[in-house]
């Protein structure tokens, strides 16, 4: 049996797809990109802003599910320039203790939502 989580601390879906989707312990998030969740404004101003306002989004969508990011078990981090990646990771790594950090692959993809710079989905369990 699956559950829907929904929140308005995060952006509404864009589409027809669920904020996540938990079924027995297992919180299956979709994919998060920087929309500011009261304006709707995409926060694209720098790179180290939009993820943050991603993993904030991400926040967010665990707390509905009464989770934190101590719970996930796997993230994917999809970027649109790999040329990125330390400044995205710098942000990311405020979220999670080093030590138990989750499993995560990197992607550079040629285009996301919005056409915006990084979007990252999580998947965690209770």
């Amino acid at each position: 049996m699956k559950k829907i989580i929904f929140t308005d601390k995060a952006p509404a879906p864009i589409g027809p797809y669920s904020q996540a989707i938990l079924t027995g312990n297992t919180l299956y998030t979709s994919g998060q990109i920087a929309l500011h969740p009261k304006t709707g404004e995409l926060i694209t101003s720098d790179i180290e802003t939009e993820t943050k306002q991603v993993m904030e989004n991400m926040k967010a969508v665990l707390d509905a599910a009464e989770m934190d990011f101590n719970n996930v078990i796997k993230a994917t981090i999809f970027i649109s320039n790999m040329g990125d990646f330390a400044k995205i990771n710098s942000v990311y790594s405020a979220y999670f203790n080093e030590e138990t950090a989750p499993a995560r692959e990197t992607v550079q993809v040629a285009c996301l939502p919005k056409n915006v710079n990084v979007e990252i989905s999580m998947i965690a369990v209770l």
